[in-house]
């Protein structure tokens, strides 16, 4: 029997929109500041998962110049209509509600249309049974904002040929609760004779919820379920290991099996680092209402799965730099540079070109990452790095903001080459530890077992100093620094300001987890 492993999508993939074309199952998620933009995954057991690309690969397609960790792309939904793909999404920080669309999911995608008159974020695609298009969002109340968080879900027909919102908008729901907060990612579906309205609400802290209302209508009057949420975890204690549940989005087998998909994150001595994650659940209905993971109602780690299992290549632990493009799992902060790193200069390295801008600045630094995927993991690298002036520095990042991140950096202080683990706290750096090292090649490793870092050093790969030990990773969770992102962890060089022609050569960069 197959089974489900929660969380399906492990790391920082929140806001899981699905859909199913035959027997195959693509998915996307949010991706705020990093670039590429949008990874798109498929399945065809809903449990195994691949990455086969990103939907945002070109700078035309997504600006992310300047914005904030958390600002950029917001929940993007994917539907599959008469032989297109359709993708659409809220860029906050530029521009607004667009769509874009391809012939493969895989892509190429389309440069962005953009809607006028989308006001709001978390757009969703409807294709009705007459060949009708629609929009659905969430919006400020248009008669004024009472309190914060005083959003309505909304509908309009959409023009597919022009790619824009034609008739007049309705108000279609606000969410479950009385004055309830944050109607966001609202999702419409048609199943036998209603229409099916469902969304978060709540807020994405541990209020966070997933509601359902239906009308035979499309534009309403809408009714709730009797049992709102239909799922939720607000009601099993600050101490329960998943939290933030909602935002969640429904998707049918072809054997008319139902499932959902949602965001939810995990906690470690209760902080999250890894940021909202995907997980799977099963549904049933039953009075025309979905119910969620019958008999219990709530996430599972783990539980059986009706579906053939579907084997995925299994990821690699270790990133090498053999080939002419960067493995699809590596990112970078904001819309990358020219000129910002080579695969050819140096057969087998990553060549990272040091930078005057630092992961403190609100731009693209020379940091290539991948998501932080556990609380138990080994992070290492081999690189080769001469620092010829004061702060030019090499190493590993932990990042989740450019207020709140941890750098162990080879570097050179007062005109001697130093390794030193900085935190950033609040964006005041805290020197934890250094010591004066004179060696062109490095190895670095990082041990994280909990919330607490081990940072170790070599120069042969095969004898290992301890630096530090016990070093707390708390600050770099959810709880504390804030947003909606999670840590990435990564290579990365800086020049702190200063003009250089310097580099830093990576032979190789290691992420694994830890089994306990």
């Amino acid at each position: 029997m197959n089974k489900i492993k929660n969380p399906i999508l492990s790391g920082f993939y929140p806001d899981p929109s699905i859909c199913a074309v035959g027997d195959d199952f693509y998915l996307v998620t949010s991706t705020f500041a990093y670039f590429p933009g949008v990874p798109i995954f498929h399945s065809k057991d809903l449990v195994n998962w691949e990455q086969i690309g990103h939907v945002f690969t070109r700078e035309s397609q997504l600006n992310l110049t300047g914005v904030g960790h958390s600002q950029g792309i917001f929940a993007p939904t994917l539907r599959y209509n008469n032989g297109t793909y359709y993708l659409i999404t809220t860029n906050v920080s530029y521009g607004g509600n667009f769509i874009v669309t391809a012939e493969k999911p895989e892509g190429p995608w389309s440069d962005p249309y953009w809607l006028e008159g989308a006001e709001g974020i978390d757009p969703s695609l409807f294709f009705d049974d007459d060949g009708k298009a629609y929009y659905v969002g969430t919006r400020p109340n248009p008669e004024g904002v009472r309190y914060n968080g005083d959003w309505e879900d909304w509908i309009q027909e959409l023009d597919l040929n022009n790619m824009c919102l034609v008739g007049d908008s309705h108000k279609i729901w606000k969410g479950a609760m009385r004055d309830a907060i944050w109607p966001e990612g609202p999702h419409l579906y048609k199943i036998d004779d209603y229409y099916y309205l469902m969304i978060a609400e709540g807020g994405t802290g541990p209020e966070h919820s997933v509601t359902i209302a239906r009308s035979k209508s499309i534009y309403g009057k809408y009714e709730g379920c009797p049992r709102n949420p239909i799922i939720t975890h607000r009601h099993l204690g600050k101490n329960y290991p998943i939290k933030h549940v909602g935002h969640a989005d429904l998707v049918k087998t072809q054997d008319d099996k139902w499932f959902m998909v949602m965001l939810a994150s995990r906690t470690c001595d209760g902080y999250c680092n890894t940021g909202r994650e995907t997980f799977l659940a099963k549904v049933i209905w039953e009075e025309g209402w979905p119910v969620v993971n019958p008999g219990t109602g709530i996430l599972e780690l783990e539980q059986e799965h009706e579906l053939e299992r579907y084997d995925v290549e299994p990821e690699t632990n270790c990133y090498h730099f053999y080939r002419k493009e960067l493995d699809s799992k590596l990112v970078f902060l904001r819309n990358p540079s020219e000129n910002l790193y080579s695969l050819i200069e140096r057969e087998g390295c990553l060549r990272l070109y040091l930078k005057k801008q630092s992961l403190k600045d609100l731009d693209n630094p020379a940091y290539i990452g991948i998501r932080q995927k556990d609380y138990h993991y080994l992070v290492s690298t081999m690189l080769e790095f001469d620092p010829t002036h004061d702060n030019e520095s090499a190493g590993i990042a932990i990042v989740q903001s450019n207020e709140y991140h941890l750098r162990y950096e080879y570097t050179k202080k007062n005109g001697k080459k130093v390794l030193q683990i900085t935190e950033c706290n609040n964006g005041i750096d805290i020197l934890i530890n250094e010591i004066q090292l004179n060696a062109n090649r490095l190895y670095l490793k990082i041990v994280s077992r909990g919330q607490e870092l081990d940072f170790y050093y070599g120069t042969n790969g095969v004898n290992f100093e301890l630096l530090e030990k016990n070093v707390s990773s708390i600050n770099l969770s959810t709880e504390i620094a804030g947003g909606f992102v999670g840590c990435t962890i990564g290579m990365y060089v800086s020049s702190n300001g200063k003009s250089t022609d310097n580099y830093a050569d990576f032979f190789w960069f290691e992420y694994s987890p830890i089994i306990k």
